[in-house]
């Protein structure tokens, strides 16, 4: 049975507004677009208010896996026809389930960090491919938190899509920069931040121990409180015309970096003897 067959349905248009930032933060609740992604955010053990369904959409393996979650956790689902799937769904890939789910805590104080974390903080990133690609770097580097200073939305759907679902993995928070230096300084961690002026590069750096790698904007790099003493600079060399690396490409970097110096752990699941 479709539950609900037109696209300008009460339900349909209360999540279609989620589409804006504005209607995000009164209501605190986000829209999850994608099966990957559904999934991912049933696992994490978020809130879910709705599941839209379109049965003649749902295909793919995570697809089918999700709504059977939310099944399971009694959520409600909602089989909608394909005209009110399309006003709800978010992009161009339609993985026949989309999710309106209640935003993850953004606080500061709410981060749990072990005794060695390793951070990433954004400054005025603002734009989802971006956040997105971080987010996802954060959660394969296997970074502790990612702290976003400036008016970065970290729930907006374009956000969650392009983190694959991992947005849902990674400890977030979001606060201004004199905030996250208080907070690095209280818990300890040593600030290096990307500058393209740096003398030192990446690579000749410690990353090792408590750490947070600062990354600004590509228009306009990082704010003058960043210029604190106590934040190391460092520089990913440019050996072309370019003088930097998308933010994102930038934060993979780095993070890699501080894991290959720290030593990289074995996956779960994975096998622990080589092939000569």
């Amino acid at each position: 049975m479709i539950a609900i067959e037109s696209p300008h349905n009460p339900r349909i248009r209360a999540a279609a507004a989620l589409r804006e930032r504005r209607d995000r933060v009164a209501t605190g609740l986000t829209l999850v677009d994608g099966g990957r992604e559904c999934r991912r955010a049933l696992e994490a053990g978020v809130t879910i208010e709705a599941a839209f369904v379109c049965p003649p959409l749902l295909r793919s393996e995570d697809a089918i896996a999700a709504v059977a979650a939310a099944r399971a956790a009694e959520v409600e689902v909602l089989e909608v026809s394909e005209r009110a799937f399309a006003a709800v769904a978010y992009g161009d890939r339609a993985d026949g389930v989309v999710l309106v789910a209640s935003t993850p805590t953004l606080q500061l104080d709410d981060l749990a960090i072990g005794a060695s974390p390793l951070i990433i903080v954004t400054e005025d990133v603002e734009k989802p491919g971006n956040l997105g690609a971080i987010l996802r770097t954060a959660d394969a580097a296997g970074c502790d938190a990612v702290i976003a200073v400036g008016g970065a939305d970290l729930f907006n759907p374009n956000v969650i899509r392009a983190s694959i679902g991992t947005a849902f993995s990674v400890p977030c928070a979001s606060t201004t920069a004199a905030a996250a230096l208080d907070w690095l300084r209280r818990a300890g961690l040593r600030p290096v931040a990307a500058r393209v002026d740096a003398i030192t590069s990446y690579t000749d750096a410690d990353l090792r121990g408590p750490l947070a790698i600062v990354l600004g904007s590509e228009a306009i790099g990082l704010s003058r409180a960043w210029d604190d003493a106590g934040v190391e600079a460092v520089r990913v060399p440019m050996l072309g015309l370019a003088d930097s690396l998308n933010v994102s490409a930038t934060a993979a970097v780095l993070a890699f970096e501080a894991r290959r110096q720290r030593g990289t752990p074995v996956p779960s699941g994975a096998a622990t003897t080589r092939d000569p």
